[in-house]
């Protein structure tokens, strides 16, 4: 690859076999051209939040990698993945269940607020069930907004939701 990004993406599912088709979504990412897994987190089971109250338990991780492709293009390999994996956005409640998720949570220094993509991700910091899998490979990587790094928000979060 030529220009190489580092880019970090959060990746869950909460509908039929949750783990294969995790790894499945894993295997194809691989595949994609210009685009480098480096890492992964183990699968983390999270409660959904938000959405309808009869829905399943979510599988969640985070793979980081390494890309040649901007963050748009990186953006829709991810959706042709999901697409492939039985993701129908044109027919889903918000924030209900789903076959597969793949949400770009950074790319390199890209910063973006377009329609099409927000980087980084809008509730990265705000989202136990993406710091925890992203604290497990990259505890120390600051986060823009709270100007802490990945671990401190973790436990900053996980502290205030026991208070």
């Amino acid at each position: 690859m030529s220009s190489r990004i580092t880019a970090a993406i959060a990746v869950g599912s909460n509908l039929g076999d949750r783990e294969r088709t995790l790894k499945r979504a894993q295997a194809l990412l691989e595949k994609t051209q210009g685009v480098v897994l480096l890492r992964r987190s183990a699968w983390h089971e999270t409660q959904p939040v938000g959405g309808p109250a009869d829905q399943g338990p979510f599988l969640n991780g985070v793979f980081l990698v390494e890309t040649s492709l901007d963050a748009l293009a990186l953006l829709g390999e991810l959706q042709r993945i999901e697409t492939g994996l039985g993701r129908d956005r044109s027919n889903e409640v918000p924030n209900g269940p789903r076959t597969m998720d793949l949400d770009l949570l950074w790319h390199g220094t890209t910063t973006s607020a377009s329609a099409e993509l927000t980087l980084p991700h809008a509730g990265l910091e705000e989202r136990i069930f993406v710091l925890a899998p992203l604290a497990e490979i990259l505890p120390d990587h600051p986060l823009p907004g709270c100007q802490r790094t990945v671990q401190e928000r973790l436990d900053q979060l996980r502290t205030e939701s026991v208070a």
